[in-house]
């Protein structure tokens, strides 16, 4: 019976394989919950690899993504935080530890002996609740545009809150909300571009309507141009010299060679004459061009620039309108892109280049400054977190309070589902309870406060009717969230309660862990 497995596979069953996977979906919940909430603390993570790169974050699916783990039910946490990072983009720690206390709890329950399928029941009737909870208490002011702005500057600003850029989170809340209204509603953050540039302080951050390439402008070209018309091309540039290297020629002399090399030079001629045929007065292009082409461009007064690379290039094409070309044939074919300017401009030490007035209003560019690369990599993960939540709240405009508010909520409602429900699935709803509860709880530990104490005050303060009590962790008391305006998206704390529940659910239903024989080398 024993050699059912290979040699050397192991399996674990029932209560020990229980135990190593809640052990390890706690461990997990254990290392990001330190970085939870507006006080929480960042992570250094240090790369094995060539260069021994460092990443300095706070964001919870940047950490986790980074690890290499060995238990698979870790891996499952690890897996829900990428997911509420994909999908709204914040939130990404609270799914995990929420995630954590649902199986530190279902622990003490398979203790006393209750069976988890009826756990798992309990905690799918708590989830449901806690939802319920929340839609009856969600606030929506899509009509008023007024207002809808400043949730969207109340959401940015909660968001950053607990980023780096936390300091000047009003002006990054600002630049968030400007960016993403001028989408008006798409979801497809590409046309925001960000650009990083060491030098200045976090402060100098700005966000330019238009579009920035990271490029100079070449020599002997016009540095500026009015309406312009765009071709974006894929193309080769580089073949007026003859490459020797490839290509085997038998020449009988000299002036054979010299033939050959005039043959290509016609040829790169034809070719950009054909694309100057487009009409155009800017030509960007993702290969190198040579210098002659350069020249001829140069003399028909055309700015060409070279070597764009493949990002810049797709967002280009998007955002002026044109498309990415890479024969020149037929030029009624080729949608051309258009803006009102292009000009260059100095951004610290470099040179970028700047097309304003695009087609499409929505685009624009942030550009980020910043003490050193860390600092900018990390605040431009905060950035886009805002952004992610900024554009879902967009388009489901349902705004909830921070702040530990939306747990006790929730709590409050499971904790009444749990004295109604006969049987054994109430322990496991109050246990649901108690797991939304030790969210605020870890903000407040982050914090250094004192955190049972506060929670207890948030508990009582939430038994009365509506009441918009959360953790003020700056006063370090129980404050009106309204009243402080720390807002949370509704679509947020959807996705962390409703993904939370469903791996805790995953992990809870395991009961043998089979681990495959590693393969032998050959020879051994």
């Amino acid at each position: 019976i024993e050699s059912l497995f290979k040699d050397e596979a192991t399996e674990e069953k029932g209560e020990r394989a229980r135990m190593a996977s809640f052990i390890g979906a706690m461990a997990i919940a254990d290392l990001v919950k330190t970085t939870l909430g507006p006080k929480g603390m960042d992570k250094i993570l240090q790369s094995t690899g060539r260069g021994r790169s460092v990443t300095v974050t706070n964001d919870g699916a940047t950490i986790l993504k980074s690890l290499h783990i060995d238990n698979p039910a870790a891996k499952v946490l690890v897996d829900i935080s990428k997911v509420q990072d994909d999908e709204v983009g914040d939130g990404t720690t609270s799914v995990v530890v929420l995630a954590g206390e649902l199986l530190r709890e279902a622990e003490k329950l398979v203790a006393t002996k209750i069976h988890p399928m009826t756990i798992i029941a309990g905690y799918r009737m708590a989830a449901e609740c806690a939802r319920d909870a929340l839609l009856q208490r969600v606030r929506d002011n899509k009509e008023d545009a007024e207002k809808f702005k400043a949730d969207l500057m109340k959401i940015a600003m909660t968001t950053l809150s607990s980023k780096i850029l936390s300091q000047d989170k009003e002006h990054f809340a600002k630049l968030a909300v400007d960016a993403v209204m001028r989408l008006k509603g798409s979801t497809n953050l590409e046309s925001i571009q960000i650009i990083k540039k060491p030098g200045g302080s976090l402060k100098d951050s700005f966000l330019d309507e238009g579009f920035i390439l990271d490029k100079k402008i070449g020599i002997g070209q016009p540095k500026r141009i009015e309406n312009a018309k765009i071709l974006v091309a894929n193309t080769a540039m580089d073949t007026d010299k003859v490459k020797i290297y490839g290509a085997r020629v038998r020449a009988d002399s000299m002036s054979r060679v010299a033939e050959i090399e005039t043959a290509e030079k016609e040829k790169m001629r034809e070719k950009v004459q054909k694309i100057i045929a487009h009409g155009i007065n800017c030509f960007v292009n993702r290969q190198l061009i040579y210098n002659f082409p350069e020249e001829l461009f140069a003399d028909a007064g055309i700015l060409a620039i070279e070597h764009a690379d493949f990002d810049g290039i797709e967002r280009l094409a998007l955002v002026t309108g044109g498309e990415i070309a890479s024969t020149f044939d037929n030029p009624e074919s080729v949608k051309l892109g258009h803006c009102k300017l292009i000009e260059e401009i100095m951004i610290g030490e470099d040179k970028l280049i700047h097309f304003s007035g695009v087609e499409m209003g929505q685009a624009c560019t942030i550009v980020l400054r910043g003490a050193s690369n860390h600092v900018l990599d990390e605040a431009e993960r905060s950035l886009h977190d805002a952004l992610c939540v900024l554009s879902q709240t967009v388009n489901d405009s349902r705004v909830l309070l921070g702040g530990g508010w939306p747990e006790m909520v929730m709590a409050k409602a499971v904790d009444e589902l749990a004295r109604k429900t006969p049987g054994k699935k109430s322990l496991a709803i109050e246990a649901f309870s108690r797991a939304l509860i030790a969210i605020p709880t870890i903000i407040a530990d982050n914090a250094g406060l004192d955190s049972a104490d506060l929670v207890a005050q948030l508990r009582a303060e939430h038994h009365k009717e509506t009441s918009n009590a959360g953790i003020d962790v700056i006063s370090g008391s129980v404050g009106d969230m309204a009243e402080l305006g720390i807002s949370e998206a509704f679509k947020v704390k959807q996705a962390v309660l409703l993904s939370a529940t469903e791996a805790a659910e995953m992990i809870l239903r395991v009961d043998e862990i089979i681990t495959c024989a590693p393969r032998r080398r050959e020879g051994m």
